[in-house]
């Protein structure tokens, strides 16, 4: 990864507008915002902007408006609760160019912060029009993104912007490239990634990835089940795509090929129904009668999951290692993520983690504090593991 331009480049921002690409994407409950995390997350980026006497305009998308404004997807209420954890007022305007957002922008002193409304009421946002870019441009003296979640779409928010004014990472998309460094673009040796999750078919071009970066993989999950099966062990009932085997055993070759060891289960707990406190037991992969379905790891398979964190310097994470959601079947995942929390806190490993439901699951096992970094990126998360260009991140290249 090439380095990128960060806010310790930026000079003296005194009564500079600087257009702040965040992502407030929040999940919203009765007209309330019920995780504040990525908010959480970008106030180091607005507190130094605005003690340096900038005038913050914060560019975000909210859902996926589908024909122009919709006020179910207004981002004012956001404005709200950002103001409360700032601990100082963020204004509002109910357009993010045009005469509205001008006037409130202009009528700004230094150190304030306005939020723009939602960059997606325009289809240009998403099309990546250079009008609509130019015309969020007219507003900012200066582009920071700070919303890597965003960053593996080529938007004129995210990425049109950095065209037309000078352009810099921000504290929170630093913090993600540089543990995104450690993870995978320059890790230290041994590199373990652990990846689960119910399905191969979505994450075909991640494993491909993996396996000729890390030195072992474990694979978990319903995933897990996918391979077994390519290798004819027979998984009962349990979610498979047995249409994948062929995939499955591509991918086993390619690992081979590239020396990086392949780490499935040697055990599972199986039941016969899906359920909070279903009957289950623990048996070897190899005797997994045909109306079971496997639903988690078992303690042999834990076992080779740890002794592999103790050896690696490096752990790259992405999705649970069983049905996490219900118990008993979350053991493999809290075990596994305690372990690593516990080797990162020793400082004997670097942990990073996200994408999908891994950050849920590491919160679930109260481990996610101890992890080295861990991304709510999502699809932006993936995408990077994939080994794909991120378009918002490379614009960002010093």
């Amino acid at each position: 990864m090439a380095s990128f331009k960060t806010l310790d480049m930026i000079g003296d921002v005194t009564g500079k507008r600087v257009l702040v690409r965040v992502d407030l994407n929040v999940p919203m409950s009765d007209g309330k915002v019920s995780d504040a995390t990525r908010i959480e997350r970008i106030l180091p980026t607005l507190t130094e902007l605005s003690q340096k006497g900038a005038k913050v305009i914060l560019l975000a998308h909210f859902g996926r408006p589908k024909n122009g404004p919709d006020a179910s997807l207004s981002l004012r209420p956001v404005a709200e609760v950002t103001a409360a954890m700032l601990n100082q007022p963020v204004g509002f305007a109910a357009d993010c160019v045009g005469a509205e957002a001008a006037s409130t922008i202009n009528a700004m002193a230094n150190g304030d912060i306005v939020l723009l409304e939602n960059t997606r009421f325009h289809a240009g946002d998403e099309n990546n029009d250079p009008e609509f870019a130019k015309a969020l441009a007219a507003n900012g003296d200066i582009f920071i993104n700070d919303a890597f979640s965003a960053a593996h779409r080529a938007h004129a928010s995210t990425e049109g912007l950095a065209h037309l004014l000078p352009a810099f990472a921000g504290r929170t998309m630093q913090a993600e490239l540089e543990a995104l460094e450690k993870g995978l673009g320059k890790p230290a040796k041994p590199v373990l990634a652990i990846v689960g999750g119910a399905k191969v078919s979505t994450k075909i071009d991640l494993l491909m990835n993996l396996v000729k970066k890390v030195d072992a993989l474990v694979i978990g999950g319903g995933m897990a089940n996918t391979f077994l099966a390519a290798r004819g062990t027979s998984v009962g009932k349990s979610l498979c795509e047995h249409d994948l085997a062929g995939t499955a055993k591509l991918i086993m070759i390619e690992a081979a090929t590239a020396g990086c060891a392949i780490i499935l289960p040697v055990d599972g707990v199986i039941a016969r129904e899906f359920k909070a406190g279903a009957a289950s037991e623990v048996v070897g992969i190899e005797h997994v009668p045909d109306d079971a379905m496997i639903l988690d790891a078992g303690p042999k398979t834990i076992e080779a999951i740890n002794a592999w964190i103790d050896r690696a310097a490096t752990l790259v994470w992405n999705g649970p290692l069983g049905a996490f959601e219900i118990e008993p079947f979350d053991r493999a995942t809290v075990a596994a993520a305690k372990h690593a929390a516990a080797q990162t806190r020793a400082g004997a490993l670097v942990s990073v983690a996200g994408g999908g439901d891994t950050v849920a699951a590491l919160n679930h096992a109260g481990a996610a504090d101890d992890f080295t970094y861990v991304s709510t990126a999502g699809g932006a998360f993936l995408e990077w593991m994939e080994g794909k260009p991120l378009p918002g991140v490379d614009v960002l290249k010093g």
